[in-house]
């Protein structure tokens, strides 16, 4: 099976996410700053998790770009990926609601743990498929930003029930180094 279907229903599936986030948003009662201000948590929230969806677009899209064919494998372990996906919207309006609660903030951080988990799957899949010594398993080499990211998620949640502020900072961190473009699945295309 090709991949063009893969891509489409992903891109379906994060762009609705997306949507729903920004139908949570509250609008502030009332026209002073105290109203605005009383919605910056959930709004702060929201650019958050867009930032993260976001990012996860952008790379699964490179992904796919090393993939010619997918099996089952792959479309289940892209399926997981989604599934994780899906429950930022709920994460991200439990955390605006009740910033810097310790419950909400250790949630949003394991929801933001299962989708790195699951596109580490969806990359063993996608190299179980195409071999270790396809593109994108010379273009991962050793992919310490894939690694490290996992392990500061897991920090972010033990830590939101001491410091849910650092948490919070651990979270937005992990951003940031994935904002930084990761040029190596472009270079190998390029190589080949």
């Amino acid at each position: 099976m090709g991949k063009d279907r893969l891509a489409a229903f992903s891109d379906g599936v994060i762009a609705i996410l997306i949507t729903i986030m920004v139908l949570e948003l509250r609008i502030p009662h009332g026209a002073d700053m105290a109203a605005l201000m009383s919605v910056a948590p959930s709004f702060l929230t929201y650019v958050m998790s867009f930032v993260y969806l976001a990012i996860y677009w952008n790379n699964h899209h490179h992904l796919l770009h090393t993939v010619g064919r997918v099996d089952g494998l792959i479309l289940w372990a892209n399926s997981h990926l989604l599934f994780w996906l899906s429950l930022i919207p709920a994460a991200t309006a439990w955390m605006g609601e009740n910033l810097p609660a310790p419950l909400p903030t250790a949630v949003y951080g394991a929801v933001l743990l299962m989708p790195a988990i699951a596109y580490y799957l969806l990359q063993k899949a996608i190299t179980h498929k195409h071999g270790t010594h396809s593109v994108l398993a010379q273009a991962l080499g050793s992919d310490i930003k894939g690694k490290i990211s996992p392990l500061l998620y897991l920090v972010g949640v033990v830590l939101a029930f001491i410091l849910p502020w650092l948490s919070i900072a651990i979270y937005v961190l992990v951003a940031v180094i994935w904002l930084i473009p990761d040029r190596r699945i472009e270079r190998a295309l390029r190589e080949i």
